[in-house]
């Protein structure tokens, strides 16, 4: 299991153990963390499960795939560098202790 800290707008932190081979979207709706909508079910066809990677992960996540870079122009106030949707992160042992942080609303 990988340890993942979502971190709400308003600061709340949801600390939830992850299994490898989920994603890091599943992660959150499988334990109802608010504020990852996720409406398209993990398809990369919306922008509702975007996030912004923690500082200190943005080198250690693998890179985006062109579809995530195309659906997250439509994600409210992307970050060239530090925004991703959390539907095309796949949990390994190497993200034990990834941080994200939610955005204040999904478009």
């Amino acid at each position: 299991m990988a340890k993942i800290t979502y971190i709400e707008h308003s600061g709340t932190e949801h600390v939830i153990e992850v299994k490898p081979g989920m994603t890091v979207m599943e992660g959150a709706r499988d334990n109802g963390v608010p504020g990852i909508d996720a409406d398209c079910g993990g398809a990369c066809a919306c922008s509702t499960c975007h996030v912004y990677l923690d500082d200190a992960w943005v080198d250690r996540v693998p890179p985006k795939e062109p579809m995530e870079e195309d659906m997250l122009d439509f994600a409210y106030q992307p970050d060239p560098v530090k925004s991703r949707l959390t539907c095309q992160i796949k949990v390994t042992p190497a993200l034990d202790g990834l941080v994200v942080h939610i955005p204040e609303k999904q478009i």
